[in-house]
């Protein structure tokens, strides 16, 4: 039987692909392996699933100045030791990398193995720790076409990314269910992220007067992140976390307001669902986001606000008009030829993986 080792953690966005290969790898007999941090959400959401999870040691790498900053290349060097002794017992055919923190010992401990090593990278620009990882590469697979200019083009492959299958399987009647809505109202979705989004939780609570007369809403805040004054309030919904109740929210949903995380905007598109992205600000991040919702929103698949220009006034402005004019914007995805990536991924795995 043919063993891979997947790693990737920090956010749910560097673990749900590797989700989304799990079945087909089961279903070609892999013996699938997963390393990730001792805390990390990773561990809460590949638990469950039966894999065999071995934590390590890992640090966060920061371009800012914090107190960890050094004591973390401590913990990255210790990450190291626990790989290598890792991959040194499972004796893996090839290792897969979602890219997060945790990964980046894992792929070193790979190439030190000989190991054939796969990377990869959702967003259009690569982030550290992928920038960290693609020298001990041997492959590297990306979403946006853009991208390719960016990376070694003899080791650089167009994939997209791999989209869970559960996903499409969403049934609108048990999301009504779960949301105690009627089926009188177009229904928003919104999603923050694993963590959450302090200020769209905000803005959007602030916007629920302009919204709840047309919408009826459901709003994933993030741990932490509920506000307890709403409990109740007809018409709105809040959870902190979803998993299994996920695709069912999906199916409900006539339109979603989103970050600009990779992942979850190729979700939105593979599924058609008509979207408005709020990404991440260059103060709050290295501009991803930024730059993975401008492409989406030039090519017609996404609406756009950006964060700085965002008020409830302009939030409830910008999703009345995405809903006016989601026709628009499901036939510019059903044009798209963005698909699903798992096959054109396990090509790859089948190829190094020998």
């Amino acid at each position: 039987m043919k063993r891979i080792v997947l790693t990737g953690g920090g956010t749910a966005g560097h673990v749900t692909p590797n989700i989304a290969l799990i079945p087909q790898l089961q279903k070609e007999g892999w013996d699938i392996h997963y390393i990730g941090t001792y805390t990390g959400i990773e561990k809460r959401l590949i638990e469950p699933l039966g894999i065999p999870y071995y934590p390590i040691s890992s640090g966060k790498l920061r371009r800012y100045l914090d107190i960890k900053n050094f004591t973390d290349p401590f913990r990255v060097l210790k990450g190291a030791g626990e790989s290598l002794t890792l991959l040194r017992k499972l004796k893996p055919s090839i290792v897969f990398s979602k890219g997060g923190f945790v990964s980046v010992p894992v792929v070193f401990a790979g190439w030190a193995n000989r190991v054939p090593v796969i990377i990869h990278e959702s967003d259009m620009t690569p982030g550290l720790a992928n920038r960290l990882s693609i020298p001990f590469s041997t492959q590297v697979c990306v979403n946006f076409p853009e991208t390719l200019a960016h990376l070694p083009k003899k080791k650089t492959i167009l994939t997209g990314t791999p989209i869970r299958c559960e996903l499409f399987q969403g049934d609108p009647e048990k999301g009504r269910e779960l949301c105690n809505f009627d089926n009188k109202k177009p229904v928003l979705l919104m999603m923050g992220g694993s963590l959450g989004s302090v200020k769209i939780n905000r803005c959007l609570r602030e916007a629920l007067k302009d919204l709840l007369p047309t919408f009826q809403i459901i709003h994933l805040c993030g741990k932490g992140n509920l506000d307890t004054s709403l409990i109740g309030q007809r018409g709105y919904q809040q959870f902190e976390y979803v998993q299994q109740e996920l695709p069912h929210l999906f199916a409900l949903a006539d339109v979603i307001l989103s970050r600009g995380g990779a992942n979850a905007i190729s979700e939105l598109v593979a599924l058609q669902k008509p979207h408005l992205l709020i990404p991440l600000s260059v103060h709050q991040s290295r501009g991803d986001q930024l730059l993975n919702a401008r492409s989406f929103e030039k090519q017609g698949y996404s609406k756009v606000l950006e964060e700085e220009e965002m008020t409830p006034t302009r939030l409830a402005e910008n999703i009345h008009t995405l809903y006016k004019e989601k026709d628009k914007y499901i036939q510019n995805m059903q044009k798209s030829k963005l698909t699903n990536g798992i096959e054109n991924i396990m090509q790859q795995i089948r190829k190094w993986g020998v």
